[in-house]
């Protein structure tokens, strides 16, 4: 079953699978927020972005390569740039991953210290009401208990449920940011003898067209 889902994908002479990215225009792979800016400087279009995330999370550890067929082919130069800037856009998503992190650390580290603040503040008071109390102490006393320990877990519990998923998003993203594109023109036929496919969106299918701006 596995490797009938490979299957679906071209591959190139390595034998590495192509993930297949249509467009009109170069400037269609890029946001539309600032046409001025560099390619270095500039966002990847966001359908493009979750398209190439969920097609290389699919794909595992499976080598993999990115194919942008186009209506027509920029020089070299050009090609270099934007190039860098796919794998710099993949390298700043990394750096947003660790941010989010270093938030995640900060935040159950807080909620740690507040946990324990009040278990010992709990002990304290449970000792200095002894035994007899009233009810309105008593509930006092374990409503302290409770916070404590609802704080303990909530700090346990972001940094278990946050921390892996995160790393494996940091991995994703430096194996987006190595990759080296290549580039096709529209003109040129795959190895099976077709011509790149048109829209398709879900991941999993081996081409995907972005939409003209």
């Amino acid at each position: 079953m596995k490797r009938d889902f490979f299957n679906r994908y071209e591959r190139d002479s390595n034998g590495s699978i192509l993930i297949d990215v249509a467009a009109e225009k170069v400037e269609d792979l890029y946001s539309d927020f600032d046409r001025s800016a560099p390619y270095i400087r500039r966002d990847l279009d966001q359908d493009l972005v979750d398209y190439l995330i969920n097609c290389a999370r699919e794909l595992e550890k499976e080598p993999f390569t990115i194919s942008f067929t186009l209506a027509r082919t920029p020089d070299e130069a050009r090609l270099t740039r934007i190039r860098r800037s796919i794998n710099n856009f993949f390298l700043y998503l990394v750096e947003v991953e660790r941010q989010k992190i270093r938030q995640m650390v900060r935040k159950s580290l807080v909620l740690f210290c507040i946990g324990v603040t009040i278990l010992f503040v709990a002990v304290w008071v449970n000792r200095w009401l002894g035994s007899e109390r009233t009810v309105v102490a008593n509930v006092f006393a374990e409503g302290l208990t409770v916070a404590a320990w609802v704080s303990l877990w909530e700090a346990l519990a972001i940094f278990l449920i946050e921390w892996f998923p995160r790393l494996r998003n940091i991995n994703l993203y430096r194996r987006l940011a190595t990759v080296h594109p290549v580039f096709r023109s529209v003109s040129e036929t795959m190895p099976n003898g077709e011509k790149a496919s048109n829209f398709s969106a879900n991941p999993g299918s081996p081409d995907h067209t972005v939409p003209a701006s």
